[in-house]
């Protein structure tokens, strides 16, 4: 009887599994939908969809960085898994952001007179080309060589695709307004240039994989994590932008000052 009770319990135990291993998969898929209802929003192409489909990429990055630590945290990591969320990076990550900032930054220079207008056109569809094509190359280096050797796992190499992503969101949910002037839409795509050279660059950035939510810690972090919480809430615009900003030029700083620190070679006799 013991040994049928035992049979029962594994039995259970490894529906529990599968059922765990779909949680992931789930948050992936949330990640996906919102990556395609950002793509949807910005056809609509007024300054009020534009927002919306920045706090949709805004909520893709949550979800996405939520289905990583609940499949390391339950052991249901999976070569499906990685690969699935790989793909639902490229819509949520590369082309709904592509698209946000092509049509909010460009889209009022389609035009079918010649001249400056319909070369900012031109200029804005190979930019934001680019950096749909990085940030799949981006993806594809980080599941065959994942994070910076030698580092334990604590940083990435190059911009990740979600922060990328979130540099352009955090900047139209900022600004609401689509670009009227073409001298911000030539600033504007060369933002949106770097941010696809920083995902394939060499650049370390902290990847927060380190950090422990079942940790104990000291009862006061509860304080920050709340004003933070009460800022992305009440001021989002200002909050999210300068969250996204101030990671975009940390990994940038870092690589100078260690570039600067770095040992010279004595020269030859």
């Amino acid at each position: 009887m013991s040994e049928m009770a035992a049979a029962g319990r594994l039995a259970q135990n490894h529906r529990l599994r599968r059922g765990i291993g779909i949680l992931p998969s789930l948050f992936t898929v949330a990640n996906l939908s919102l990556g395609y209802y950002a793509v949807l929003s910005t056809l609509r192409a007024d300054a009020v969809s534009f927002d919306h489909a920045a706090r949709a990429i805004g909520l893709a990055i949550l979800f996405d960085a939520l289905d990583g630590r609940i499949a390391r945290a339950t052991g249901t990591n999976s070569e499906f898994g990685k690969q699935f969320d790989s793909l639902a990076d490229v819509v949520s990550f590369g082309v709904a952001p592509a698209f946000l900032a092509f049509t909010w930054g460009a889209g009022v220079f389609i035009t079918d007179q010649p001249g400056l207008a319909q070369n900012v056109y031109r200029l804005a569809i190979v930019v934001t080309a680019v950096f749909v094509a990085c940030c799949a190359w981006r993806l594809a280096r980080f599941n065959i060589q994942g994070m910076a050797p030698g580092t334990e796992a604590k940083y990435f190499v190059g911009m990740p695709t979600p922060a990328a992503a979130g540099m352009i969101a955090a900047s139209v949910h900022a600004l609401k307004q689509p670009v009227q002037d073409w001298r911000f839409a030539v600033g504007w795509l060369i933002l949106v240039g770097l941010l696809a050279w920083l995902m394939t660059s060499t650049i370390r950035y902290y990847g927060f994989k380190d950090i422990s939510l079942t940790r104990r810690r000291s009862s006061l972090i509860v304080i920050p994590l709340l004003f933070l919480g009460l800022g992305v809430v009440m001021f989002s615009e200002y909050v999210l932008l300068v969250l996204a900003s101030s990671y975009l030029i940390s990994g940038v700083t870092l690589h100078a000052i260690r570039h600067f620190r770095r040992p010279k070679a004595a020269p030859a006799d």
